[in-house]
């Protein structure tokens, strides 16, 4: 079975196909010559990976899945959420995101927060929905070097370190994103072995 992972990224093409069993052969965007920067206009994460999924299945016809990741803070009543990659404007700046957060944070007793990643799998005319969330604070700085987005700031419940600070093998075990994922890989492997 061919798949589309909806991503230009060939490192988190990479880290997926490494979870698939042999009979899913996974492509991403570029492999299929898809260089629309797919517009992110719902207002969930649910909402923006099933966007996502929908283009290449209509545009391509093929089976497909996509991924959209948020920061939701409680005390922000769940801001950045999906706007997370442009909380501080249209450029992805990570800094510029995290000054923008742990200001508007200042004032605030309660730090706690959750990831969410929601993956849109679509497949045989149904679409899937897999979830993975994890639990945790915002710290008061930026703390460690590894990882990318708001992990400098996100300190996972039952841990002391920041998942930048956390190594990856651990950070990978415990993620949202690795939640989600190995919801999907599941499913996909259980339809293989059935089906």
């Amino acid at each position: 079975m061919k798949l589309v992972f909806a991503t230009h990224n060939p490192n988190k093409l990479k880290e997926v196909q490494q979870m698939v069993t042999d009979q899913i052969e996974l492509i991403n965007l570029n492999t299929i010559g898809c260089t629309t920067d797919i517009p992110e206009t719902a207002n969930t994460l649910e909402g923006n990976a099933k966007i996502k999924a929908d283009f290449v299945t209509d545009q391509f016809q093929l089976s497909c899945f996509a991924d959209d990741t948020g920061l939701l803070v409680d005390a922000l009543n769940g801001e950045p959420g999906v706007y997370s990659a442009r909380y501080a404007g249209l450029k992805n700046d990570s800094n510029a995101n995290m000054d923008k957060l742990l200001d508007n944070l200042k004032e605030k007793q309660n730090r706690s927060a959750h990831f969410k990643t929601v993956i849109a799998l679509n497949l045989n005319g149904k679409t899937h929905i897999f979830e993975g969330k994890i639990e945790g604070v915002i710290t008061e700085n930026k703390r460690g070097e590894n990882g990318f987005g708001y992990d400098p700031i996100f300190k996972p419940n039952g841990y002391e370190e920041t998942f930048a600070e956390l190594p990856l093998s651990i950070k990978n075990e415990i993620s949202h994103r690795a939640i989600a994922f190995k919801k999907l890989i599941a499913f996909l492997n259980s339809i293989h072995v059935t089906g």
